[in-house]
């Protein structure tokens, strides 16, 4: 119910699961930090002729695993009722969406084995019958598969969303902390972070990790929860 597929790639959470259960995870809120990086990578990689419609789900989700794994980065960091409700949305629905794959897949393996009833020995050799109960007609049966879809409606998004933040993606600021640097030694991440709003400090303190990731910068900080001060790499070039 929540997978949306295509000749092209499979929906969010189906591949959000996947990526979770090859590391042998439960989901829980550390396991999807752990595979923000890959599932950021996945999006990537999709082709270009993917329906707006579509990659915008992939987006959604990555913006809400991005947000976890901040979370997860920085303990002090504080989220509104509303990103902690999505997070746990997020949480939830994946959990939902396994119990519904599990299901249809063994589902599929009793259809493909062709044994759709069972009887007594004394029925055994005779063909399968369907009796059906005296009141129902298509009329009925119609009736019960609205109240099916309507139950199944409850799970679904109540409402869109329409997203009009200005996007700030991690590679503008590693060129501007690069950019920084070269005209001066050092800066602290408290006086860099100052004015910018929350999202944009998350992706700062990103890019700062993926820089060090890169030996691109060295990073000092004397205590926990000090100031964490960023220098130029003396083994870094730029090109």
């Amino acid at each position: 119910m929540f997978e949306v597929r295509t000749e092209q790639y499979n929906g969010p959470l189906d591949k959000l699961l996947e990526l979770i259960e090859s590391k042998k995870l439960e989901v829980t809120t550390l396991s999807l930090a752990e595979v923000t990086g890959d599932f950021i990578d996945y999006v990537k990689s999709l082709e270009e002729d993917v329906a707006p419609k579509n990659l915008s789900e992939f987006v959604v989700v990555a913006s809400r695993l991005v947000l976890i794994k901040s979370k997860v980065l920085l303990p002090n960091f504080e989220l509104t009722t509303e990103e902690e409700t999505e997070i746990k949305d997020l949480e939830v629905r994946l959990k939902i969406y396994r119990e519904f794959k599990n299901a249809a897949s063994t589902i599929r393996g009793l259809y493909n084995k062709n044994q759709i009833a069972y009887s007594k020995p004394l029925f055994q050799n005779l063909p399968s019958i369907f009796y059906p109960p005296k009141n129902i007609n298509a009329e009925t049966l119609q009736k019960i598969m609205a109240r099916i879809f309507a139950s199944i409606g409850e799970f679904l998004p109540k409402e869109e969303k329409t997203v009009k933040k200005v996007l700030v993606t991690i590679e503008e600021k590693m060129n501007e902390l690069l950019y920084r640097l070269g005209s001066s030694d050092s800066h602290s991440f408290h006086t860099l972070r100052q004015g910018k709003t929350k999202h944009e400090i998350i992706v700062l303190f990103l890019a700062v990790l993926h820089l060090l990731k890169h030996q691109k910068i060295q990073i000092e900080q004397t205590g926990s929860f000090d100031d964490i001060i960023i220098k130029n790499s003396p083994n870094y070039e730029e090109k």
